[in-house]
């Protein structure tokens, strides 16, 4: 029991350091470096309270994916963040007003997690016991049932950040040849080759 106490306040405050760091680096390659940090110790976190599977899906999906696409995407738009980083305080009362709703968030997440048990299962989705399944299949009973709709709509949030982001790294170079398909597929034989006839004993 000491040593799991002593590995939870070890991850998490290295995720609360690292989740500062993201905001206060003025680097943003090191920005996303300090992000993947954090989801690893993130994943430590889940694996700490029995949930394997949100850990292995934290660090191969956003630790594989994500932030390795913000890294590369950093590193090829080469955005000027000082330029960027001119006009900050003109944002900050903004910026103060989601921190305060995120804190009172925050707050009502931990205010519903000392509800009594009963209140908790007020909601009336129907769920069998955990002790009668594993991990992984109480997430799909859930994601794939009442979920289901709302897991499309991620997906096709992700596919469109995906074709955004290629979009924005996309750039035409002047003086390449590119393949055009529809120019291949409506050549004629007699401008694809021509037949030269050629006499006995002369060259072309």
């Amino acid at each position: 029991m000491v040593l799991t106490t002593f590995f939870f306040y070890l991850f998490a405050a290295i995720t609360v350091a690292s989740a500062f760091l993201v905001i206060a680096a003025r680097n943003p390659v090191h920005s996303v470096l300090f992000l993947i940090l954090a989801f690893f110790n993130s994943a430590g976190l889940f694996m700490l309270v029995g949930a394997e599977f949100l850990a292995m899906l934290l660090i191969v999906v956003y630790v594989g994916a994500v932030a390795v696409l913000f890294l590369f995407v950093v590193m090829m738009l080469d955005v000027d963040f000082a330029e960027l980083r001119q006009g900050f305080l003109q944002y900050l009362p903004i910026g103060a007003l989601v921190a305060v709703i995120l804190v009172l968030e925050l707050a009502l997440v931990l205010g519903a997690s000392v509800l009594d048990a009963d209140v908790a299962m007020e909601t009336g989705m129907p769920m069998p016991p955990l002790e009668e399944v594993s991990n992984i299949e109480a997430i799909g009973l859930v994601l794939y049932t009442d979920y289901v709709y709302f897991f499309q709509a991620a997906g096709l949030v992700l596919l469109v950040a995906m074709v955004g982001a290629i979009v924005l790294t996309l750039r035409h170079r002047e003086g390449v040849k590119r393949q055009d398909i529809v120019a291949q597929v409506n050549r004629t034989p007699e401008a694809a080759m021509e037949v030269v006839k050629v006499k006995s004993g002369q060259g072309l």
